[in-house]
């Protein structure tokens, strides 16, 4: 049985793994290139076998009670009224607003604090080199320390720096036509509990939603294909959204206002990770490092918790550690291919062009909420139909 892991990345996938490990006589450290545990992060949701990790864990509650709480979705028209309107449904069924909505740097501190006590943590360093030796995988850091372990756990984000230096060339991302910055803006008075989503036309969509820390989080999403926006400085970034969202009306001007002075600002071009394998020797990844579906899939944090807890699982489970991640990829490919499966297009149908075709968009959406077809409507965000069956880890 491998005893002394190493996990690089201290966000939801690492922690959870951590937490999970760490309750089971293993020996690990936790290092993460940040100089200090990330508590920012935009919305994110745990939807049908990610909560039932988070309930095996002890956290369902804790999580539902640091959520947003969001109360559902409504798309909105230039002066603000309705266009149509998503509530959340109290009887599970989850619409484009789960039941449990929540901050990144929420969930990942609820993990966090679960693993502190009994993990190690680093911050402030990362991994450099990987060899593969007789007793184990030795590891040099960029700190300068050398360390050997008995497996690695890579739990990185999309542009992972230690998938690219072990698993070099093999990822072929799919591009989602899709770029979207998010920032967090001061709370105005006319923000309500509602995600509250604007299209301008030009392909454009602007998005405010609410958080329990008495600040407001925007995004800015445009649909078009990717030209490295992700690799520029922040400040062309803020140079290319100004541009790009001038005209595009609502509350736009405020948030381009408050994006000049905030310093937590990101923005991303949506690509999914695409891998033949996702372990080589002592090596292995999991989550956005492994597999990113993007935000669009809908399912990308309950495809983390999920991945780490069953790869945790695998490696108490089995005294071979070849055997422990081939079991954990058997399980999880279907999963993951399942959510990965969202199809290109669908970005675009919800990013018209013309104001002729936002009007249909809101007209099909306004539909689409009504009592009549909402349980039917709600499949789509309901997360992947091939779920890993946890019953195993009983």
């Amino acid at each position: 049985m491998p005893k002394r892991i190493l996990i690089t990345g201290a966000s939801v996938a690492g922690n959870t793994i951590a937490a999970v490990l760490s309750g089971h006589d293993y020996e690990v450290l936790v290092v993460e290139r940040a100089k200090a545990f990330r508590d920012g992060g935009q919305n994110v949701d745990v939807r049908g076998v990610g909560r039932e990790v988070l309930r095996r864990l002890g956290l369902e509650a804790a999580a539902l009670d640091y959520g947003t709480g969001e109360e559902g979705t409504v798309w909105v028209n230039e002066d603000g009224s309705k266009a149509a309107r998503f509530a959340v449904d109290k009887n599970g069924n989850d619409g484009p607003t789960a039941e449990m909505e929540i901050l990144r740097g929420d969930l990942a501190r609820l993990l966090y604090n679960a693993a502190k006590d009994r993990a190690s943590y680093r911050f402030g360093d990362d991994i450099k080199a990987v060899d593969d030796t007789p007793n184990g995988a030795r590891v040099t850091f960029s700190s300068g320390k050398t360390e050997t372990f008995d497996a690695v756990i890579v739990a990185e984000g999309v542009g992972s720096s230690t998938r690219e230096l072990v698993f070099k060339g093999e990822n072929d991302p799919r591009w989602m036509d899709m770029t979207i910055a998010y920032l967090t803006i001061p709370r105005s008075d006319d923000d309500d509990r509602m995600w509250r989503w604007f299209n301008a036309p030009g392909k454009r969509s602007v998005s405010l939603r609410p958080d329990q820390h008495g600040t407001t989080r925007a995004m800015l999403s445009l649909s078009k294909e990717a030209e490295g926006e992700q690799d520029w400085d922040v400040e062309r970034q803020k140079a290319f959204l100004h541009e790009r969202f001038a005209d595009a009306g609502w509350k736009t001007p405020r948030i381009l206002a408050a994006m000049d002075g905030t310093d937590d600002f990101y923005l991303d071009v949506l690509r999914q990770v695409r891998l033949p394998r996702w372990s080589l020797g002592r090596v292995v990844l999991t989550g956005d490092a492994a597999w990113c579906a993007t935000p669009l899939a809908g399912i990308g944090t309950t495809l983390a918790v999920t991945g780490a807890y069953v790869l945790a699982q695998e490696l108490i489970r089995n005294t071979d550690i070849d055997a422990a991640f081939q079991a954990y990829e058997d399980h999880m490919r279907p999963m993951v291919k399942d959510g990965q499966g969202v199809p290109k297009i669908a970005p675009r149908l919800m990013h018209p062009k013309s104001q002729l075709g936002i009007s249909l968009l809101h007209g099909v959406l306004g539909v689409a909420s009504s009592d009549l077809v909402r349980n039917l409507s709600a499949k789509i965000f309901s997360g992947p139909g091939k779920e890993v069956d946890l019953s195993r880890y009983e």
